[in-house]
């Protein structure tokens, strides 16, 4: 029977709009409410508890919106809370993001990777679950992608500011060989061009994990039945606790493609 209902999708703000995308082309029948915080952002330095509050209240915003599956498209926010936040709002599915230290471990020639994420991220227990079982016999070097989140939420990521500050995340990964660099920050792959321009030189492949996180929607909407009807229009919409003019440019950027 199809559902017709929403998927929601939260993120600390802008950067869950990289997921968002995916799972739109992914799954064009689908209405999607995005909620970007905005008013708590950025959430990589908060403590664990915090963070955990504020994914619970956002989650709930988007259940109490109707929608039929949520997506935390967090790391951040996924490391502290996503147990949780299944256990309280089950039946329902709720997906989250996982570093893809896996794909990057498995890929990898030089038997060095880097890791690009959050603070609270990197402190978490899932990280370092995946990284110690696919890591074992390589190289992880981690960095805190300091002060990316903030040049993403200010549109500043082609700046000066932003070559110097992912110029200093990288460098140590880059010195040491890393072959594959992972984004363990949906916020992150705003940065790529710059990125890029810092890795030039460098034979660097950067993993994101938004493409398989889309897929898993899909799998788990087959699995509890809960694909629009074929044929369906869907309609997208837009969500902050901070104020309109943020809400704005949540939508300007996730439809500038």
């Amino acid at each position: 029977m199809a559902n017709n209902a929403p998927i929601g999708i939260y993120d600390s703000g802008l950067g869950g709009l990289t997921v968002w995308r995916e799972v739109r082309r992914a799954l064009p029948e689908e209405s999607l409410i995005y909620l970007g915080d905005g008013k708590n952002c950025p959430y990589g330095s908060r403590s664990r508890e915090e963070v955990a509050r504020l994914a619970d209240e956002a989650v709930g915003h988007l259940v109490a919106m109707g929608c039929k599956m949520v997506v935390v498209a967090c790391n951040t926010a996924t490391a502290a809370a996503i147990d949780a936040l299944r256990a309280k709002y089950a039946p329902m599915p709720i997906v989250g993001m996982e570093p893809a230290v896996k794909p990057a471990c498995l890929a990898t020639k030089s038997r060095v990777v880097g890791v690009l994420a959050t603070e609270r991220s990197l402190d978490g227990d899932l990280f370092r679950r995946t990284a110690a079982k696919y890591g074992a016999d390589i190289e992880v070097i981690t960095a805190a992608g300091k002060g990316f989140v903030e040049l993403v939420e200010r549109d500043a990521e082609v700046s000066a500011e932003a070559v110097r500050c992912v110029e200093e995340a990288m460098h140590e990964m880059l010195q040491r060989g890393a072959d594959h660099i992972v984004l363990g920050c949906t916020h992150y792959p705003f940065l790529l061009d710059t990125m890029r321009k810092v890795a030039e030189g460098y034979a660097v492949t950067f993993v994101d994990s938004s493409q398989a996180v889309a897929r898993r929607v899909g799998q788990l909407l087959d699995q509890y039945a809960l694909r629009a009807e074929e044929g369906h229009c869907p309609d997208y919409r837009f969500e902050t606790f901070a104020d309109e003019p943020y809400r704005r440019r949540l939508q300007e950027k996730a439809l500038a493609e």
